[in-house]
């Protein structure tokens, strides 16, 4: 099998009824990319690792992980990520509200580009006042808090060249996970380039998160704990010197 030039990691926690829509979407749209895509069984309650092995059996492109325990969204990520190849990597969602359309433009963009240097990330449109409200709020937050520019922290997909997975070893186990990625790339000096992408509703199953105000405001403690304990690392070391180009 020829190596993959791009792999694309997506972290499953009980997304059983997503899992061969999603499949399919990425054959349409990944047809003359050499790329894999690493599906994460993040230890899911429901029959999410069957539904992973009916779409393997049906596209050579999928790639089974399984995890016994869920440990957090960030954990997945990172399982999946161990397992990559290719030159360019990729995260992004199981619940078909990121389309995998976006994931070939991202990796369109990076090729064009010419460079290893480069972050691409999805910025959402079409959401709804309250979720962009909340989103504005915690981009705010965490720019003043570690002194850089980072909003729509949690649009997908997010796509860097497989260098940068040594700057990943340190990351969190939870939602935090694209925090500190997006940090890392603003640290390191890479070249951020952002993209709008459509937000699409939920097809199945519920959010791990937004399901009313407790739920949110346990998300925003875990953020607002992680920023302040990732602040106080960054003061305490001397930062690293951006790559060169």
């Amino acid at each position: 099998m020829k190596k993959p030039e791009l792999s694309v990691v997506v972290p499953c926690y009980n997304e059983e009824p997503s899992i061969l829509a999603l499949a399919e979407k990425f054959a349409v749209h990944g047809a003359g990319t050499p790329f894999e895509l690493i599906l994460v069984d993040n230890g899911s309650a429901d029959n999410t690792g069957k539904a992973i092995e009916h779409a393997a059996e049906k596209y050579g492109f999928v790639h089974k992980e399984a995890l016994r325990m869920n440990k957090g969204y960030g954990n997945g990520i990172k399982a999946g990520l161990a397992k990559a190849g290719g030159e360019f990597i990729c995260w992004t969602h199981a619940d078909l509200q990121a389309d995998p359309a976006d994931i070939f433009r991202a990796y369109r963009m990076a090729k064009d580009a010419g460079s290893k240097y480069i972050f691409i990330k999805g910025k959402r449109t079409g959401r709804g006042m309250a979720d962009a409200l909340f989103t504005g709020g915690m981009s705010v937050f965490c720019s003043i808090a570690l002194g850089k520019i980072l909003t729509d922290i949690n649009a997908q997909p997010s796509l860097f060249h497989s260098w940068f997975l040594t700057e990943l070893a340190d990351a969190p186990d939870d939602f935090s996970f694209d925090l500190f990625a997006f940090y890392k790339a603003k640290e390191k000096g890479l070249e951020v380039v952002r993209f709008p992408v459509l937000f699409l509703p939920r097809r199945h199953g519920k959010s791990s998160w937004n399901m009313g105000i407790g739920a949110r405001m346990k998300f925003i403690k875990r953020v607002i704990d992680f920023t302040l304990s990732l602040r106080k690392k960054v003061n305490g070391h001397d930062k690293s010197d951006a790559p060169h180009q």
